[in-house]
């Protein structure tokens, strides 16, 4: 496999643990998300996920839902999100994945979204509703054109934890709690066993995501892996203040890039 997307994705998480913002493309315009994703590599972002709107996020809750709601109805399309990041490539350097769903990849033709997604640089593709088993349907492309395909353990993989951690590209998302993205006052699973297991099985970075919105949050869970990713508490910020959301954002990503400092 060609390693540059495995580099530049292991690179987010060589500078202590790693803090990884979600934005969702188009959300309130390009231009926007073009502003917020350097205020945040400025601010300590060391990996950033792009969301590709879908009409149908299935993983989603209300918030992020809303972001692809107002994106789509702006008119975003896949192309525009490709051209986007060729300008973003000109001056942002840190790692860059795109999250979005299988559906997406399939409509635009898999191997023609996974070359462009080389082209671009971006480094990784995180598919939630790609069931483990059934990665095959992307993962040859993925590894002829250099680009991680990111997996997904959930509080219920249980016996399987090790057999996904074995085949994991690039980073493994940890999901913190079961049902859809949004924040949670506190998360409960045993995310300390998860991740002993992978350790155990794969040297692969794990970063956890879902329901982290505080800073005393991110750094619980930086403690017990090598990232934290937060979505649905920016995507929050952004739905409120639009336009002029940027400050705020840079000023949350400072705050929680710092928590996860802290954390060892």
């Amino acid at each position: 496999m060609n390693n540059t997307s495995q580099k530049s994705i292991r690179e987010a998480f060589t500078n202590g643990k790693a803090f990884i913002p979600f934005l969702t493309c188009g959300d309130p315009d390009l231009e926007t998300t073009g502003k917020l994703v350097r205020a945040a590599a400025e601010n300590g972002a060391d990996l950033i996920e792009l969301g590709i709107p879908f009409s149908d996020p299935t993983a989603e809750g209300p918030v992020i839902q809303g972001a692809n709601i107002r994106a789509l109805s702006g008119g975003i399309t896949t192309d525009k999100i490709f051209d986007f990041v060729r300008e973003l490539r000109k001056d942002v350097t840190i790692p860059l994945v795109f999250m979005t769903y299988a559906n997406v990849v399939f409509s635009y033709g898999a191997e023609r979204f996974i070359s462009t997604c080389r082209e671009i640089g971006i480094a990784g593709i995180i598919l939630p509703d790609l069931p483990f088993e059934e990665k095959e349907e992307f993962l040859p492309l993925c590894r002829q054109y250099g680009v991680a395909l990111i997996s997904l353990i959930a509080p219920t993989s249980d016996n399987r934890i090790a057999m996904i951690a074995k085949e994991a590209e690039g980073f493994l998302y940890i999901v913190s709690s079961l049902g859809v993205t949004g924040t949670r006052s506190e998360i409960t699973t045993d995310l300390s066993s998860i991740v002993k297991v992978v350790k155990e099985t794969a040297d692969i970075p794990c970063a956890i995501g879902f329901g982290i919105s505080t800073p005393e949050q991110a750094k619980k869970m930086a403690a017990l892996a090598d990232g934290v990713i937060v979505g649905s508490a920016i995507v929050k910020i952004i739905a409120e203040h639009g336009r002029e959301s940027v400050p705020y954002v840079a000023e949350y990503v400072k705050k929680m890039k710092e928590a996860v400092k802290a954390s060892f």
